[in-house]
């Protein structure tokens, strides 16, 4: 005589499926790109209804920008504590341009750019990216204010210059999703605009 397993599924608390679905929207974002994180593709992804992501979840325009927050803030967390290794404030700047700049990090990009295209008819996602780019220009305002205050770097506006390495960065890494122009050495382009800005000698960042 066969026995039937009545073994039961564990219930997911609301907490641990609402954790489960924002895992899910970041793991699409990164694969795929923020524009597939759609209500199917995540139901399907944590293996639901569609109605359960629904039930679960504010809205997908929040979804999505949960998303977009999750994933560039852990890339700010992780830069920042790298170049926080590094003592001389041109090393950490030369340091930062290397590991935003080397090509490992396209995923991200993809997400970056989507969400400023997107963000254009979606203000809950728009109010994130301008939170995050806000995050990200503190961060590079800091080391550039740190550097002038070790007498490293020229005296300016830190603010200024903070956005200006930020739209220099952000502009190039964008440009690499195509392929531009032959995929030129992004790095070398911008050490000499970013030295340019910080009153140095480009050979100045090779410090480390």
């Amino acid at each position: 005589m066969s026995e039937t397993s009545t073994a039961r599924r564990v219930r997911k608390t609301p907490d641990q499926r609402r954790s489960e679905l924002a895992a899910a929207a970041r793991e699409i974002a990164l694969e795929q790109g923020l524009d597939a994180v759609t209500l199917r593709a995540v139901a399907s992804r944590v293996g639901v209804a569609p109605g359960l992501v629904a039930h679960y979840t504010d809205g997908m325009e929040t979804l999505v920008a949960d998303a977009f927050g999750a994933l560039v803030s852990a890339e700010l967390a992780e830069v920042a504590a790298l170049i926080a290794a590094v003592d001389d404030a041109a090393g950490r700047i030369d340091l930062l341009l290397d590991t935003l700049l080397d090509g490992s990090r396209t995923d991200v990009t993809l997400v970056w750019v989507q969400a400023w295209g997107l963000g254009a008819r979606a203000e809950t996602l728009a109010a994130r990216v301008r939170a995050e780019m806000d995050d990200w220009q503190r961060m590079l305002a800091a080391e550039v204010e740190r550097g002038m205050d070790a007498g490293v770097f020229a005296r300016g506006d830190a603010d200024a210059i903070a956005w200006h390495l930020l739209a220099i960065i952000d502009g190039l890494n964008a440009h690499s999703l195509v392929r531009w122009d032959g995929q030129p050495d992004r790095r070398g382009l911008v050490r000499r605009a970013v030295a340019g800005l910080l009153g140095i000698a480009p050979e100045r960042l090779r410090v480390r």
